[in-house]
């Protein structure tokens, strides 16, 4: 079910958010899908903006919840190692 779940919503962004979000400069990706929370990685112009998490919300978390009722929340998620220029040591 999860499985279904991630690719609906992967669809939607795709299609929907995606082309939204680049017409401003940012960038969305898909983390992950658990229970109903939608994990993803807001880039661009959306990683430091200051109305990032109104877009999350009121844009992304909107329009997916409406799309598919599965969907109970989303969730930003920083990869701290882009962040802080870490590096992974191999």
């Amino acid at each position: 079910m999860t499985n279904i779940i991630f690719e609906k919503v992967k669809e939607v962004i795709e299609k929907e958010i995606s082309p939204f979000l680049a017409f401003e400069g940012g960038s969305i990706e898909l983390v992950g899908v658990d229970d109903g929370v939608v994990k993803v990685k807001l880039k661009g112009a959306c990683a430091g903006c200051p109305m990032s998490q109104y877009t999350l919300v009121n844009f992304v978390e909107a329009t997916l919840k409406e799309r598919i009722p599965e969907v109970k929340q989303v969730v930003a998620v920083e990869d701290f190692r882009e962040k802080w220029g870490a590096r992974k040591i191999y």
